[in-house]
């Protein structure tokens, strides 16, 4: 088994757009040839697009793009752009008189960073279609990870940045790959150390101090945190599965969620994972799921440690680097 980048699965490129002083922007995954798809929501304040599409009973079988974006549900204005571009470009599904692009998309909440009042709009969803590419993937500070933070259960002055992220696996000819813009009302943990790498803020700002334990001490409080974090990402594979199965191994990846983020699912959270499988390789789901997982949770940690301080949030690199 070997590490690899999430454009490494063939049929797939990454974009990204930001207003990086409005700390907001959002990302395109597109799949041209159309990507068998499924999808998993399990935060209790989410913000979608196109997901009952993904139900197996209903018709059409394959999506073009998904958009992870900023801006709260004002974000899903971003969709029209990526529609935009793909039609331009002959790219959807054939009803005659023109192709309809699928695409689906998820938001997160980062209106509380940088300035409210810009969110990703028609015109930065095509931006990040003309930016992507199948060869790299810029991680942290960009695209839906721009304005994202974590750890905000006493508010954003004691959160810590979060960013974007992505990792993958390949074994033999099948390859597995997650994105993901983290920005949790909960910690961050690296599950193959037990580190708390980022989240709950003590008042001087210096260390971490727990978002689950802060929440225990808290629990005949009801508060209203935003009712917006979410964490949204997408699991990418060029196995063959049916829209059930891919929506099978949207439920799967979730445990990546459950092992990197403390607390995750929360009802304060849009928690949203979508699957994209280009169909190229017979593969056991179990094994995709496991892999999906993992991969999940070290994107998470990727965006973590990718991510650099900005709009008075804390970052990873600079919280370790004061001790």
């Amino acid at each position: 088994m070997k590490e690899i980048l999430f454009t490494d699965i063939e049929g797939i490129k990454v974009g990204h757009a930001q207003d990086l002083e409005a700390g907001t922007g959002c990302t395109v995954i597109i799949c041209e040839e159309g990507a068998v798809a499924g999808v998993d929501v399990r935060g209790g304040s989410p913000g979608t697009r196109e997901t009952d599409l993904l139900n197996p009973q209903n018709q059409v079988d394959r999506i073009h793009a998904v958009l992870l974006t900023g801006g709260s549900a004002f974000g899903l204005d971003a969709a029209s752009g990526v529609m935009k571009y793909l039609e331009e470009r002959d790219i959807g599904f054939d009803v005659q008189v023109t192709k309809v692009p699928i695409v689906c998309g998820a938001v997160l909440f980062d209106l509380v960073v940088g300035d409210y009042r810009v969110r990703p709009n028609l015109e930065m969803g095509y931006r990040a279609c003309a930016n992507a590419r199948d060869d790299y993937i810029e991680r942290g500070n960009v695209g839906a990870g721009t304005g994202a933070s974590v750890g905000k259960f006493l508010g954003i002055g004691r959160a810590m940045k979060g960013g974007l992220g992505s990792f993958g696996y390949q074994v033999g000819d099948l390859k597995v790959a997650a994105i993901v813009a983290v920005n949790a009302l909960g910690d961050i943990i690296d599950p193959d150390t037990g580190e708390l790498l980022a989240g709950l803020l003590d008042e001087k700002g210096e260390r971490l101090i727990g978002t689950e334990r802060v929440m225990a001490e808290l629990y005949q409080e009801k508060r209203n945190v935003f009712r917006g974090n979410t964490t949204i990402g997408v699991i990418a594979t060029n196995g063959i599965f049916t829209k059930g199965e891919a929506n099978k191994l949207a439920s799967m990846a979730h445990n990546g969620y459950a092992r990197a983020i403390r607390p995750a699912h929360t009802i304060f959270d849009g928690d949203t994972i979508f699957t994209m499988a280009t169909a190229r390789v017979k593969a056991d789901i179990n094994v995709v799921g496991f892999l999906a997982a993992r991969a999940m949770e070290r994107a998470i940690v990727d965006a973590i440690k990718s991510a650099h301080s900005a709009y008075g949030l804390k970052s990873y690199r600079d919280l370790i680097s004061n001790k």
